[in-house]
């Protein structure tokens, strides 16, 4: 059967199905990847979201929503982390509740060797073949896969009578949990 709706976009999402599934599959593995603490790519993409947004302090809801994984999934992953001590866990000194998470001395370690192993392994020719490109059109291409990803959590959220997010930003003193 030939799915004629796909059109000339058939090429586009076949490999955009293979990237993701093949990533999906990776996504839980444990190994080295470069570094010297084991982590699957999930552990390195929390790892990354923290550091990248450290002056946040955004809730462990909020980061697990912003990287689109599913609480139970996210905690896990985070006790993981806490075990390995990539993380470090705060709590808001007016909320003894909410968690905010930071990466540990040891964790930007870790992230550090990963992005210079996979710097060679991927990125540097990834970001040749980018080069090639308008920057218009890869910011349009961003916009194409952020819209898809919000569409199907807000589906997800649907499906699973989640409420909205919560996006009111107040600021806060940090507690560590020990």
């Amino acid at each position: 059967m030939n799915l004629i709706w796909l059109g000339k976009y058939r090429s586009f999402f076949e490999n955009l199905s293979l990237y993701t599934n093949v990533y999906g599959q990776a996504y839980t593995i444990q190994g080295f990847h470069g570094t010297s603490v084991p982590c699957s790519l999930a552990q390195i993409q929390v790892l990354e979201y923290i550091l990248e947004n450290e002056e946040e302090n955004q809730k462990m809801s909020e980061v697990a929503r912003r990287l689109g994984l599913s609480p139970s999934a996210f905690s896990k992953n985070v006790k993981k982390m806490m075990d390995k001590q990539l993380l470090e866990k705060y709590r808001c000194s007016n909320n003894h509740k909410d968690i905010i998470l930071k990466a540990s001395p040891l964790g930007r370690k870790v992230y550090q060797e990963y992005m210079n192993s996979l710097w060679k392994r991927q990125f540097e020719k990834t970001f040749a073949m980018l080069d090639q490109i308008p920057e218009e059109y890869i910011a349009r291409f961003a916009e194409i896969l952020k819209f898809n990803a919000e569409a199907m959590l807000r589906q997800m959220d649907e499906l699973q009578n989640r409420p909205e997010p919560d996006e009111a930003k107040q600021a806060v003193t940090l507690v560590k949990i020990e």
